[in-house]
């Protein structure tokens, strides 16, 4: 981004009054005895099963099964190339539905939008339309899952990324609802701090499609290290989730307790390329894969899993440990 318009951007957000609208929130309590909370993430994934997709949602399933999973987020790019056409389009089926069978999965997905969303109709995806079609779907741009021992913030960061508006090639973008860039991201980052500052959860989570760290083809997202990680480092954010890097990741902050994990390796995958930057590089996948999560009030596991199923890195923290 550019130092003038990242100026004007700051002051944009900066100056939106603090009463915005409240993040949509869901309750998702853990009704599991001993009160744990467990979930799998994964993206990029929406390619009718191609590109070891299926390979990748059979795992998960075998996975899913042992944990006894809550729920799975998706963090983005849920269609490829360019998201679905509309509610009728046969690829959510194709590439959802069809695809991710297992008893196991067959619990809430918790979900946003990516930048190859955006590239189709947008909405169709937000549609209880789609919902209808499968129950499992829940996809909206911004909101909060709260399970008591952690609360989930989704935050929606397509719009952020300038050169989605400025320098689009030949994708059209659906920017219904989003335009104008400025307000819309000034809106979500007050709603955001508001949402952050008002939760009482032992784990915060955000979620997002972008990576704010990455050592992979896309690397940092220069925005959301300016205009979002400021406010996450702000409240104390645990986790940052994301998809967008075709890979899996685990870095950590150097100067803040947070976690960066990329679980972006749901199909497509294997790029070749690796940018380090300035954080702690914990690990790092260039393959297919998913990434698991378990919850309790005191201690977070987290576990990557490569296209074969098999454990590829684990990450442990007790609360207070920081």
């Amino acid at each position: 981004m550019a130092p003038a318009a990242l100026l004007v951007l700051l002051a944009v957000v900066a100056a939106v009054p603090a009463a915005t609208a409240e993040m949509p929130r869901l309750e998702h309590p853990p009704n599991k005895a001993d009160g744990s909370l467990t979930l799998l993430a994964v993206g990029d994934w929406g390619r009718r099963g191609t590109y070891n997709q299926s390979l990748v949602a059979t795992q998960m399933g075998i996975v899913g099964e042992k944990m006894d999973i809550d729920f799975v987020i998706s963090v983005g790019d849920n269609f490829y190339k360019n998201g679905l056409t509309g509610v009728d389009d046969k690829a959510f089926e194709e590439s959802f539905t069809d695809i991710y069978t297992a008893h196991s999965l067959q619990k809430p997905w918790y979900t946003i939008l990516g930048n190859h969303d955006y590239r189709g109709d947008a909405l169709a995806q937000l549609s209880p339309i789609l919902r209808k079609l499968d129950s499992r779907w829940i996809c909206m741009k911004s909101f909060v899952v709260n399970s008591e021992i952690a609360d989930f913030f989704f935050v929606d960061t397509t719009p952020f990324v300038l050169k989605y508006w400025n320098n689009p090639k030949k994708s059209k973008y659906d920017w219904r609802g989003v335009a104008p860039r400025e307000n819309y991201i000034a809106n979500v980052v007050k709603d955001v701090d508001a949402a952050l500052k008002q939760s009482t959860a032992p784990w915060k989570i955000v979620v997002g499609h972008h990576a704010i760290r990455s050592v992979s083809e896309h690397g940092d997202t220069q925005e959301l290290l300016q205009l979002l990680l400021p406010t996450l480092k702000a409240h104390g954010v645990d986790l940052y989730l994301n998809g967008h890097d075709h890979c899996l990741e685990h870095i950590s902050s150097r100067d803040s307790p947070i976690q960066y994990l990329t679980s972006g390796a749901g199909s497509k995958a294997w790029r070749g390329i690796f940018t380090p930057n300035s954080d702690k590089l914990e690990f790092f996948h260039d393959g297919q894969g998913f990434m698991s999560l378990r919850l309790t009030k005191a201690e977070a596991h987290v576990a990557f899993y490569d296209v074969a199923g098999a454990v590829i890195h684990t990450w442990g923290l007790t609360k207070g440990a920081h």
